[in-house]
C-alpha cells in the first residue's frame, strides 16, 4: 500500500485529488495539508511514500517543505505539481529534492501512474515539464559546472546512450525497446550513473545529460 500525504493550499483541488486517489486499492491517502508547515508535521509524523506537493502556498511554500520533509526522511518521495507559471520555482524544487513535476492539468490515469511510479523509485514527470526543468536549471548555471567534464568521462559508452535518452523524457521500457536490452539492464545502468555522478533522481540525470550536449537533436 502506498501512503500518500496532498498538499495543496485549496480546499477544492485536495478534495479533487483525494476522491481521485480513494478508488485505487493500492493507495492510501494519510492526509491532507494546506500549507508548508503543516506538510512538514504531518510528513514527519505519518510517514508517507509519496507527497503530492504544491508549489505556490502562503506562509512555508512547496519548496521549503520539500527540503524540510526529505532531511528528515530522505526516503519520501516528492512530486511537485505544477501550472505553467511556475518555471522559476521549478529549478529550486528539483534542488530541494523533488523527484518528479506534473502539470495540474495531467490526466487522472497518468497522476495515478506518476505516484505508483515515484513510489517505485521512479522520477514521473510530464514530458513539456521536464524540458522546462532542464532549460531551467543549464540557465540557472552562471558558471559550469566543474563535475561535468569528470562526470561524463567516467560513463561508459553504453551509459551515455542511457543518459541521452532520460534526458529526452524516455521511461525504462521505452529505453529498453530502443537499445535492444531488458528493463533490468535498464535500471542497473541508471543506478550506476546515479552512483558515478552523485545524482538521486532522474530528472537530475537528464540535466546533467543538458550540461554534457546531449540533447541537442
Amino acid at each position: 500500500m502506498i501512503r500518500l500525504l496532498i498538499v495543496d493550499d485549496q480546499r477544492l483541488v485536495r478534495a479533487g485529488l483525494r476522491m481521485l486517489c480513494a478508488p485505487a486499492d493500492d493507495l492510501e491517502v494519510v492526509a491532507e495539508a494546506g500549507n508548508g508547515q503543516e506538510a512538514t508535521r504531518l510528513a514527519a509524523h505519518l510517514r508517507p511514500d509519496v507527497v503530492l506537493m504544491d508549489l505556490h502556498m502562503p506562509g512555508m511554500d512547496g519548496t521549503e517543505a520539500t527540503r524540510r520533509i526529505l532531511a528528515e526522511r530522505p526516503t519520501t518521495k516528492v512530486v511537485v505539481l505544477t501550472t505553467f507559471d511556475d518555471d522559476d520555482h521549478l529549478y529550486p524544487a528539483l534542488t530541494a529534492g523533488a523527484c518528479g513535476f506534473l502539470a495540474k492539468d495531467v490526466a487522472p490515469d497518468e497522476l495515478l501512474d506518476a505516484i505508483r511510479r515515484a513510489a517505485a523509485g521512479n522520477s514521473p514527470f510530464s514530458p513539456a515539464t521536464l524540458r522546462r526543468v532542464v532549460a531551467r536549471a543549464v540557465a540557472a548555471e552562471t558558471t559550469p559546472d566543474p563535475r561535468a567534464p569528470t562526470e561524463g568521462t567516467r560513463l561508459t559508452r553504453r551509459e551515455i546512450e542511457v543518459l541521452t535518452l532520460v534526458g529526452h523524457g524516455l521511461s525504462n521500457p521505452e529505453i529498453a525497446d530502443r537499445l535492444h536490452v531488458g528493463v533490468t539492464t535498464v535500471k542497473s545502468h541508471l543506478a550506476t550513473m546515479m552512483g558515478k555522478t552523485g545524482t538521486n533522481n532522474r530528472v537530475r540525470l537528464a540535466v546533467l545529460a543538458a550540461r554534457m550536449g546531449l540533447l541537442t537533436e
